[in-house]
């Protein structure tokens, strides 16, 4: 019986990302979400909101880049720590990362990069159609001053 006992132990130990995995970032998220949904106070709407986004961007990546991640011996236990640090209310880890990374790039749209921008060889007079022609034509339509305001926001935010 003892030697039973250990061996049950030892597997699950051995699969212990696999085993708490499910649990620290699916089952207490869910179970969270729905007191939250049920309390009358918007902050803990907020934590569990930004966390599913976050987990939803963490299964992006993965999905996305499986093949890669399956030669990361480590990933199951650095996504189960950096799952724990996003869902543990004492660290605000999703708060965290969604202020400091994801915000700035969804509700600050003037300071990201177009990467759809794909520039047409010629417009109808033969002028290449860029960046810089695009600029020239704004100052033109709207003066230089306007078009420093644009630089000057993207450069120093309110």
């Amino acid at each position: 019986m003892g030697s039973g006992a250990a061996s049950f132990l030892k597997v699950v130990l051995k699969n212990f990302d696999v085993l708490a995995g499910p649990v620290v970032s699916l089952v207490y998220p869910l179970y969270a979400s729905v007191r939250a949904i049920e309390t009358k106070s918007p902050v803990d709407d907020q934590q569990w909101l930004t966390y599913w986004v976050l987990y939803s961007m963490i299964t992006l990546i993965e999905l996305t880049f499986a093949k890669v991640i399956e030669w990361l011996p480590i990933w199951s236990y650095a996504k189960l720590i950096f799952t724990c640090w996003l869902v543990i209310p004492y660290f605000s880890g999703a708060a965290y990362v969604y202020e400091h990374f994801v915000r700035p790039i969804f509700v600050n749209p003037e300071k990201t990069i177009n990467i759809w921008y794909v520039p047409r060889k010629k417009d109808g007079l033969g002028k290449k159609d860029d960046i810089l022609t695009a600029a020239e034509k704004y100052i033109q339509e709207n003066g230089t001053e306007a078009f420093e305001n644009i630089i000057h926001k993207v450069w120093h935010p309110p």
